[in-house]
């Protein structure tokens, strides 16, 4: 995973080292301020909701690893046959240039529970729309010591609506 323009340094923003293939994730994370913090998602037209909630999500660590649903997987979601609309490799640059987010990560499987296993993170966050108790990800970040946590839910902002507005 890269979008990288040449080897000119000038064409190669820093927010692309933040760009983490599954690979060196381990090592990468080993690197971080603890505690580590995880959310995954699409984010697949970044918005205030976004923003604001991985802003939430850093506070409560000192890093933020994010797992991003690869475009396959975004697609197994039903969120629409034409979702996402931005590709893996955009909306993973566009996160890593967020000054939350630590390290970006993709997932093609169903859940980021593979991903997290390598992140072993303090604390797994989601948003309040989502019950943390019912998720897989909570069980093993609990299995390592770690917790989760849901975040309030800004309400008004979604990708979804977006969506629909736009084509309306």
């Amino acid at each position: 995973m890269g979008c990288h323009a040449g080897d000119n340094p000038a064409m190669n923003p820093r927010f692309l080292d933040k760009l983490c293939p599954r690979t060196e994730l381990a090592v990468r994370v080993a690197a971080l301020p603890r505690p580590v913090v995880f959310t995954n998602g699409v984010f697949d037209i970044l918005h205030r909701g976004h923003v604001s909630y991985l802003a939430q999500a850093r506070a409560l660590g000192a890093s933020l690893v994010l797992g991003l649903n690869s475009d396959a997987s975004a697609r197994r979601l039903g969120k629409g046959p034409d979702r996402p609309l931005n590709t893996e490799l955009d909306r993973a640059c566009v996160l890593a240039a967020l000054e939350s987010v630590s390290l970006v990560s993709l997932f093609d499987e169903a859940t980021p529970v593979e991903l997290m296993k390598l992140v072993r993170p303090q604390l797994y966050v989601k948003g309040g729309d989502y019950d943390v108790e019912t998720l897989d990800e909570t069980r093993w970040v609990r299995s390592w010591g770690g917790d989760a946590r849901a975040l309030a839910f800004v309400d008004g902002y979604s990708t979804t609506a977006l969506v629909g507005r736009i084509r309306a």
